[in-house]
């Protein structure tokens, strides 16, 4: 069964303002169940993506070619929170945002060499601008909080309750589904839970 609770839309904007405000709610969605895949799309490779009790796992090898794990449904303006653990190897992952090409990256650039969590991958620019603070909360041996939100071209990022990345993509896609990425040709283990989805107003 999904799971769906009720919460202001002050929690859900996270702004400066936000006092000001109607008192307005939205319905945020869980898109993981827990135990299988239901409402995703069926993964070329099934083996590297484990749901059970509670906790997707997504594993890869250096023989194995990567993929994104893609939603049935597609989005407009939402925001999306996850949790998310590092596991073993080089962790190189990522949401997808309403397509396969502008992410939010999870764990290690493979360009760049470095850990760019939280901060857009835009194909053609790279990382046209880097998450804030990240080093200083981003823990590497338990569960992490991620919150993105994305209304029309602006992705806006939060790690662990702190905003930490706004930035406007000119190449967004202002409609489709969201992907978590595999990267291909690496060892890398990392677990998902508790993904969820608010479906916003547009221009909210």
């Amino acid at each position: 069964m999904i799971a769906k609770r009720l919460i202001p839309i002050c929690l859900i904007l996270a702004t400066a303002g936000c006092h000001s405000a109607p008192q307005s709610t939205y319905t945020e969605t869980s898109i993981f169940n827990g135990q299988d895949l239901a409402g995703w799309k069926t993964p070329k490779y099934p083996e590297c993506w484990i749901a059970k009790d509670g906790i997707l796992t997504v594993t890869n090898n250096p023989e194995r070619k990567g993929e994104n794990l893609s939603t049935v449904k597609h989005y407009r303006d939402f925001v999306c929170q996850l949790e998310f653990k590092f596991g073993a190897g080089t962790v190189d992952s990522g949401v997808f945002m309403r397509n396969d090409r502008d992410q939010i990256q999870i764990g290690i650039s493979g360009s760049l060499k470095r850990d760019m969590t939280a901060s857009p991958y835009i194909p053609g620019k790279g990382y046209p601008v880097e998450a804030k603070g990240v080093k200083e909360l981003l823990k590497l041996d338990d569960w992490n909080t991620l919150r993105i939100r994305a209304v029309g071209k602006t992705y806006t990022t939060w790690l662990n309750g702190a905003e930490v990345m706004s930035y406007t993509s000119a190449s967004a896609v202002e409609e489709g589904p969201l992907g978590i990425q595999l990267h291909g040709g690496r060892e890398m283990t990392i677990q998902y839970r508790d993904i969820s989805v608010t479906e916003l107003d547009s221009g909210e």
